[in-house]
């Protein structure tokens, strides 16, 4: 029953007051039973976070995935330089000469913007080189790991058009306090809309307003790969003909085991456009899922990175002062 429970809330968590009583009558058990199921993962730290999952882009953000190239004796260093800017929401240790990847977002009134962001870090932290990838094309951001043994080997991925929206002070106050983890109790929202003083229908249309728009991609739960059994989590990179960039990066999304898919642009010292993540409890799991993928995609080239060390993972907090005080530290 829990791989159960955490294979439904990484899915579509319920908009509703009550949302572990709607996952209980879903599922044939107590409201009670869930709660205490999902406390002690929590607990365990197999749960990372219940909350609204935002689109960095669709905020007015500027982001990239970005690889540097640092020396050994100089990592420990470097980290903690880029994780201290608040638009850090990754950062891992892979196993190539480009060994630091990280994802950096940018605020909508940055001063300095992304690149220069960008050669800040690459001087504070004395890299040898990097590369700035930005996406080009998504194909697919949706992180469910296969708790229950029992997902399909290949998904449909829905193509998504997003309606327009005005964004009010009323819709960027619910970011804002959306953003957060929920607490594990019967109303977890509860809190929000008294503070935000309006009523559940108003809270819940609005978040459905923001999600058509794209603004939220959903409201779900985000597991800690590792404490839940999957170890073996490989950002692959192929090099692949751009002009059949959409037919091979929708084929590539299909695969169930793949979280992200991109095409991002490729560099004389970075000939690899296409991104997958693929997510397996063993190395010998992953590589045979690459190894499938692989025989349904056209490509020149092929290479698993995979992380030897996670240095960050968490949300980034959108709205806060804390971009432009990292900013004027550095003007």
């Amino acid at each position: 029953m829990k791989n159960e429970i955490l294979s439904r809330i990484q899915k579509k968590f319920p908009l509703v007051a009550k949302p572990f009583e709607a996952i209980g009558n879903e599922l044939g058990i107590s409201e009670n039973e869930v709660l205490e199921i999902l406390q002690e993962q929590k607990k365990e730290n197999i749960i990372r976070q219940i909350s609204a999952i935002f689109d960095t882009k669709r905020l007015g953000y500027t982001s990239s995935l970005v690889a540097f190239k640092i020396t050994e004796d100089k990592i420990d260093s470097a980290v903690k330089i880029i994780n201290s800017h608040p638009g850090i929401s990754h950062n891992y240790e892979r196993n190539h000469e480009f060994n630091i990847w990280f994802t950096l977002a940018v605020a909508p009134d940055s001063k300095l913007g992304l690149e220069k962001t960008l050669e800040i870090l690459a001087k504070l932290t004395e890299a040898d080189d990097y590369i700035m990838l930005p996406t080009l094309k998504l194909f697919k951001i949706n992180v469910k790991l296969n708790t229950t043994g029992k997902d399909e080997k290949k998904e449909k991925v829905k193509k998504v058009v997003h309606s327009d929206i005005e964004m009010t002070p009323l819709h960027h106050a619910i970011v804002q306090k959306a953003q957060y983890d929920i607490e594990m109790v019967s109303e977890p929202f509860k809190k929000m809309v008294d503070e935000l003083n309006i009523d559940y229908d108003k809270f819940f249309s609005i978040l459905k307003e923001l999600q058509e728009a794209g603004v939220m991609r959903r409201f779900a739960s985000i597991l800690n790969h590792r404490k839940a059994g999957f170890n073996a989590n490989a950002m692959v990179v192929w090099d692949i003909d751009e002009a059949k960039g959409e037919e091979i990066g929708e084929n590539a999304a299909a695969f169930s085991a793949v979280s992200h898919c991109y095409l991002r642009p490729k560099y004389e010292n970075w000939p690899f456009n296409l991104f997958t993540m693929v997510h397996g409890k063993t190395t010998e799991e992953t590589n045979s899922i690459i190894e499938d993928i692989a025989k349904e995609i056209e490509f020149k080239s092929k290479m698993p990175l995979y992380s030897t060390r996670e240095f960050k993972k968490q949300r980034i907090i959108y709205f806060t002062d804390s971009f432009y005080r990292w900013e004027k530290r550095q003007l």
